[in-house]
């Protein structure tokens, strides 16, 4: 298939098609246009609000100001201030399970992706992209006459970066999966100058002239705003891939972190703990876990200069995303949007602790790549990471990373922001996970989740709306949450938590300890039998080996 040429598939009539046959008509779902009855009564849409969902990509959950952080998020913290913080907010651990629950309101292996993107269609918790028995929340909510726009990382479909014609999946493409429009990449990472798999709908295009990806991500969510038909409520999804590595940045906003990271990471992980517990994002009775195993003290470390400028490199990365998240916030405002629009912000995963090595990459071969003292990171010719230690300071007070799941790695920094819905500044220490926002969209649109798409049976949800929350009122518990990745485990019932590295379960109990400094698995062994039960019976219902 030319690649260049892949159109939306015809095989089954959708419903901007339905739309453009039978103009002003409100479809519920496929039902109500092939059952022979009569279109179902329009919406009144003014109440419908704008959705924007916002994701910053390894973000710590400590990098931002408004969680303690010292990297200037002034337009991040805004929509903090003006809107609600949660401290139990959980992703998928690592970008792929995190995209697929975000996008579908499942557990990762159920759409499909409960690994990465290689394909293994044997397995169907494995195949590397979005099934047919899932929906996406563009899918659902264009049915329901939303515009659909997304611009970013996509990252929930097979590509292979070095094959000369690669296996492509169209059909899992944004386009195919419920998006209008779409600007960005189909790959997972790669240079923020030259991206790989750049797109435009279902076109590959070049970067242009002084192209970097976190702008062009940016404005192109401000186009879709200026451009949107403002008589009806559109979906705009901007995934970054900031502050993912390889660690590019613009220079003169490297130039406004030189010298701030010379303290080093320990007086940094100190220094963040404590604004957390003024700000009341952590409590007084969790200690800040130690420094990883694995990291020198600041005060050991040679080579301080250079581990200074990675840092202050992956810093610049986080405040070019804000400055775009405050263009987005400025177009809404232009518009008279914002009052109507509810923006989520939030982070797939915890800080990464991967070290890139190598001037060739899968992702391209880079002059002066790898992670490597002799080499200051940052322009295009670069390609490194900023390593373990800043990662474990961007976990502040949390212990492991990206990919496991202990806090580190599954917590992230989760604001929501809907003015005259959302109290202004709560700080909210109910617990909720990725697999929420597509019933929580559902509710606040008016939408319905079908029981078939496209002729396909859809599993149902698996997440609970939280739009009770958001509003101010009582809110169901999950009776419990699950995770899985690469053999890395959890499962967490209220307080308790179990998690394992791939070995014997560790428990702790959140409420007192939710730095996982107390293992009390030898102390409770029954409780830790119930609860891998538990999780046995959940991986074998949704699809994880």
């Amino acid at each position: 298939m030319n690649q260049q040429s892949v159109k939306r598939s015809g095989a089954v009539i959708n419903m901007n098609q339905v739309r453009r046959l039978i103009p002003g008509i409100t479809v519920i779902g496929m039902s109500s246009v092939f059952a022979g009855g009569c279109a179902p009564e329009e919406k009144k849409e003014p109440h419908r609000p704008n959705i924007i969902v916002i994701m910053a990509d390894d973000l710590g959950y400590s990098d931002l100001g408004c969680y303690g952080g010292e990297i200037p998020t002034p337009n991040i913290d805004r929509l903090a201030e003006d809107g609600i913080r949660f401290t139990r907010f959980y992703n998928g651990g690592r970008s792929v399970p995190t995209r697929a629950a975000l996008l579908t309101g499942l557990y990762a292996h159920q759409a499909g992706a409960g690994a990465m993107v290689s394909p293994h269609d044997d397995r169907p918790g494995y195949r590397g992209r979005l099934n047919e028995s899932c929906a996406t929340f563009a899918e659902i909510l264009r049915e329901e006459g939303y515009q659909t726009f997304m611009t970013g990382k996509w990252h929930v479909t097979h590509y292979e970066y070095n094959d000369p014609e690669p296996t492509l999946h169209p059909e899992s493409w944004p386009l195919q999966r419920g998006f209008d429009s779409f600007f960005g990449t189909l790959a997972g990472a790669g240079s923020f100058f030259d991206p790989v798999s750049l797109m435009r709908d279902n076109d590959f295009i070049e970067p242009w002239e002084d192209f970097y990806y976190t702008d062009a991500i940016s404005h192109q969510a401000v186009r879709y705003i200026e451009g949107a038909d403002k008589d009806r409520p559109f979906l705009l999804y901007m995934p970054h891939v900031a502050p993912h590595w390889p660690l590019h940045a613009r220079e003169e906003h490297i130039d406004k972190f030189r010298g701030v990271y010379d303290i080093g990471w320990d007086s940094l992980r100190k220094e963040r703990y404590a604004r957390m517990k003024g700000m009341g994002l952590v409590s007084e009775n969790w200690p800040l876990s130690p420094r990883d195993e694995d990291v020198q003290s600041w005060e050991d470390t040679p080579n301080k200069e250079w581990e200074a400028h990675r840092m202050a490199v992956y810093a610049a990365q986080v405040y070019s995303m804000d400055l775009g998240v405050g263009r987005v916030i400025r177009a809404l405002e232009r518009h008279d949007l914002l009052e109507n629009t509810l923006i989520i912000f939030l982070s797939d995963n915890g800080a990464s602790h991967e070290v890139i090595q190598g001037t060739e990459t899968r992702h391209g071969y880079f002059a002066r790549g790898g992670t490597t003292p002799e080499i200051f990171p940052g322009g295009p010719d670069t390609y490194a990471s900023y390593g373990r230690a800043w990662a474990n300071a961007g976990n502040t007070p949390y212990r492991r990373f990206k990919r496991w799941m202990h806090e580190g790695g599954i917590a992230t920094p989760f604001i929501a922001h809907w003015p005259g819905v959302i109290e202004q500044g709560r700080i909210e220490r109910h617990v909720a996970h990725i697999i929420d926002l597509m019933p929580t969209f559902i509710e606040a649109s008016g939408a319905e989740y079908p029981e078939k798409l496209n002729g396909n049976s859809l599993t149902p949800l698996e997440g609970i709306s939280f739009l009770p929350l958001l509003e101010g009122r009582n809110q169901p518990e999950h009776e419990a949450l699950f995770w899985e990745h690469l053999g890395y485990r959890a499962m967490l019932s209220g307080d308790w938590k179990i998690v394992s590295e791939g070995g014997d379960w560790e428990l702790f109990n959140l409420a007192d300890d939710r730095t996982e400094l107390n293992n009390l698995a030898g102390q409770l062994p029954e409780r830790v039998k119930e609860m891998s039960e538990m999780w046995e019976e959940w991986a074998e219902r949704a699809n994880v080996k």
